[in-house]
C-alpha cells in the first residue's frame, strides 16, 4: 500500500520544534523522525537552543492582563505601546534564533498565521533588497537620489510616497553614517532605499516597502553569496537591510533599524 502521508521538510521540522503543528502532524513527524537518528539529534539540538533562548529572553516577554490582545490581536490594531514592542522583538528574537543552525524561520509571531498575500510580500523583500544593493551600492558619483545633507526632505519625500512616517535610523553606534536615499518600486509599488557607509568606505542598504496587510513576522535572513539579508514585516511596512557584513552584525544592525522605527 503506497504511504499517502506528505513527506516531511526541514520546515516541517522546525514547525515542530516551535509547536505549530496540529496534532496529526505532529504524530507523523514523530514517528518519522525515529527512523532517521541525524535529523531527530539535529532537532534535539534545536529545541535546546530554543529553550536556553527563551530562558534568557523570558525577563522580557512576560505577559499580564492588559496585554492579552497582543497575542491575540485585533484584526486592525492601532495601538503599539512600547511594552508591547519591546515583547513583540524579544518574542521575535526567540523565534529568529531559534533556527538559527539553517536560515530557516517560523512563519509566525506568538503563535499566529500570516496570510498568502503577506507571506508573498514578505518573501520577495530579500531578492528586491539584494537587487538594490548590487545596483545603487557600487555607484560611486550617484549611489542615492538626495543626500544625506537633506535628510529632512528625504524622509518627508519618501515617507509620502509610502503614506508612512519614516525615519532614517541613527547607525553611527553601529559605525555607519547615512549616505541618502531614492525613491525605488517594491513590489509594483513606491518603495524607498536607505543607503549608510561606515569610515571605511563599505555599504548597507535598507529597503522599504508596503505590505498589502497589517502583520507581524519573525525577523528572517537570507544569504547570496558574499551578500546576506534581514528583513521582516511589521504593520504595513516590510523591511530590508542587505549588506556585505558578517551575519552577526547585520543582524545587530537590523536590530537597532527595528528598534528606532518602532520609537
Amino acid at each position: 500500500m503506497t504511504d499517502e502521508r506528505p513527506p516531511v521538510t526541514e520546515d516541517d521540522l522546525h514547525a515542530y520544534v516551535d509547536g505549530f503543528l496540529d496534532e496529526d502532524r505532529r504524530r507523523e513527524v514523530e514517528a518519522w523522525l525515529k527512523d532517521h537518528p541525524k535529523e531527530a539529534a539535529d532537532v534535539a539540538a534545536w529545541q535546546a537552543q530554543a529553550a536556553d533562548l527563551k530562558a534568557a529572553f523570558s525577563p522580557y516577554a512576560r505577559l499580564d492582563e492588559a496585554d492579552n490582545a497582543m497575542v491575540h490581536p485585533a484584526p486592525s490594531p492601532t495601538t503599539n505601546t512600547p511594552w508591547r514592542k519591546a515583547a513583540i522583538l524579544a518574542a521575535s528574537l526567540v523565534l529568529f534564533l531559534s533556527g538559527a543552525a539553517v536560515g530557516i524561520y517560523a512563519d509566525r509571531t506568538l503563535g499566529y498565521s500570516i496570510s498568502v498575500e503577506t507571506a508573498s510580500a514578505l518573501e520577495s523583500l530579500p531578492a528586491q533588497s539584494k537587487s538594490a544593493f548590487l545596483i545603487y551600492a557600487s555607484e560611486k558619483r550617484h549611489p542615492v537620489e538626495v543626500g544625506a545633507d537633506q535628510q529632512e526632505h528625504l524622509v518627508t519625500w519618501l515617507g509620502k510616497r509610502l503614506d508612512y512616517k519614516l525615519v532614517a535610523p541613527d547607525l553611527r553606534s553601529q559605525g555607519y553614517s547615512l549616505v541618502g536615499g531614492r525613491l525605488v518600486p517594491v513590489n509594483g509599488k513606491a518603495g524607498a532605499m536607505l543607503m549608510y557607509e561606515n569610515a571605511a568606505g563599505q555599504r548597507l542598504t535598507m529597503l522599504l516597502g508596503k505590505n498589502p496587510e497589517n502583520a507581524e513576522t519573525s525577523f528572517r535572513f537570507e544569504s547570496a553569496g558574499p551578500l546576506e539579508t534581514f528583513y521582516w514585516i511589521d504593520g504595513s511596512i516590510g523591511y530590508a537591510v542587505t549588506g556585505e557584513l558578517g551575519r552577526a552584525e547585520l543582524q545587530a544592525i537590523a536590530e537597532e533599524c527595528y528598534r528606532q522605527f518602532e520609537s
